[in-house]
């Protein structure tokens, strides 16, 4: 049994939709059991979520007018993909009841003058709703047999709305319940990413980028034996080729890498996707909708490469935190006080760095800064630098092969290396630099280490 993920570009315009389409044809031609997810059509969560904000800043017009282009972009795709017909006819219908709803919510947002996380759940989950009734509409209109099913019926999660949990042993139950005799009917199951329910049928969503853990969520509950994640790129590249334009799609990556990639910005991925898919060890495949036959990157516990670095990656938005105190030689719990500012803040660390009278470390949440640096001032002198990067050199056995580090700083002799963390990984080499100097970071180390690959 396959999940397969399509993200918003896969299913941005009717025409992406018949792509899916042809996809999905030789999945059942193949009598392949699968479960389809989808994410809203590109632009549609962000355009719910600005519609929701203008709401409960009282400019209801405006709020209705991204409803109104929500709906025409919408209608667009089902006038392009169907021909008239009573069931064109029954599916605008039922787009158009799922805009009303929304449109009552804005007006009690707009009323009120207040946006709670739980209803900004029910607004921005709306999105991969219509575009999934689309695709299951249309495939049945071209004679697939397929169902449409919605993840809120089987998709439980905990109450943190924004960024819900599974609820693992709720779950896993319902999901077998709900699906298992839809796949055993021959019939391919259609329904959404990012979106769940509360226990208590309460809509929450699964944080930004969650269809992909939608989708390993779904695979480990049904015993997949593979993960597919369809996006606009044919896979996990050696960087990030917007900055390195003769970057290499790499054949697989093991578990490891991609985690330690996804984490530091390779965002083809999202970072959650791996972590189910460990616990069962199920292979992820990365692959590209637009060119279906490229083989795309398969992700797995082990892999047969040989190179010493698998890729580079970059975070972006970084800020780092330099605490000096003549109070930290040889004290004890002086770490443990200073992870418990960032602790209570609720704000996580990326780099950790130390030596006998300072530690410093990274973070990309911004809006906690003053009150963490206000905190921190009573364990020493603060420093903060933002607008930085962490660059990341992933690849594999690095303690256990010598020069990696020399050929690092070598490539960046000419850069300025703010703050250096390794060791704690096998695999990973992180250091930061200013934002200004991280693409230029990236190319010279991507012509350091695959210059004789690309040549």
């Amino acid at each position: 049994m396959l999940v397969l993920k399509f993200g918003g570009t896969s299913v941005g315009s009717a025409e992406r939709f018949e792509g899916v389409l042809k996809l999905l044809s030789n999945l059942q031609n193949s009598n392949q059991q699968a479960v389809i997810v989808l994410s809203a059509m590109s632009g549609v969560t962000n355009a719910l979520i600005a519609g929701a904000t203008l709401a409960v800043n009282r400019d209801l017009k405006g709020a209705l007018q991204k409803l109104a282009a929500i709906r025409d972009t919408h209608e667009q795709c089902v006038e392009n993909l169907f021909v008239k017909s009573q069931q064109s006819m029954s599916l605008l219908k039922d787009i158009d009841a799922s805009l009303q709803e929304l449109e009552i919510l804005f007006k009690g947002i707009s009323y009120l003058g207040e946006l709670t996380k739980r209803s900004l759940d029910a607004v921005s989950g709306m999105g991969e709703l219509l575009s999934s009734k689309i695709l299951a509409a249309y495939a049945e209109s071209k004679g697939l047999k397929a169902q449409w099913v919605d993840a809120r019926e089987f998709m439980i999660t905990d109450e943190n709305f924004g960024k819900a949990n599974p609820m693992w042993s709720k779950l896993i139950p319902q999901a077998k319940q709900k699906l298992n005799p839809i796949l055993d009917s021959g019939k391919l199951v259609i329904t959404q990413g990012f979106i769940g329910a509360t226990e208590y049928g309460a809509s929450t969503t699964l944080g930004r980028g969650g269809s992909d853990f939608s989708a390993s969520i779904m695979g480990v509950a049904l015993d997949a034996t593979e993960i597919q994640i369809w996006t606009d790129v044919d896979g996990m590249m050696t960087a990030d080729p917007r900055v390195v334009k003769d970057a290499i799609v790499l054949n697989e990556v093991s578990f490891q890498e991609a985690s330690e990639l996804a984490y530091f910005g390779a965002k083809v991925l999202h970072p959650l996707t791996i972590a189910p898919a460990v616990e069962k060890n199920i292979p992820v495949r990365i692959l590209n909708t637009m060119r279906p036959e490229a083989p795309g990157t398969i992700i797995k516990a082990t892999v047969n490469a040989t190179g010493l670095v698998c890729a580079i990656a970059s975070k972006k938005g970084i800020s780092a935190f330099f605490i000096t105190s003549p109070r930290m030689l040889m004290a004890h719990g002086f770490l443990t006080r200073v992870f418990e500012v960032f602790d209570r803040h609720q704000t996580s660390i990326d780099l950790i760095s130390t030596s006998e009278i300072s530690v410093s470390v990274t973070t990309d949440r911004t809006d906690t800064l003053d009150k963490i640096s206000a905190d921190l001032a009573d364990h020493g002198e603060v420093r903060v630098q933002s607008n930085v990067a962490i660059i990341t050199v992933v690849g594999r056995q690095f303690r256990e092969k010598s020069g990696i580090a020399g050929q690092v700083f070598d490539a960046l002799r000419n850069i300025n290396i703010i703050m250096i963390s390794g060791g704690a990984s096998d695999i990973n080499l992180s250091f930061v630099v200013s934002e200004d100097e991280a693409d230029l970071a990236i190319r010279q180390l991507h012509d350091a280490f695959f210059e004789k690959q690309n040549g």
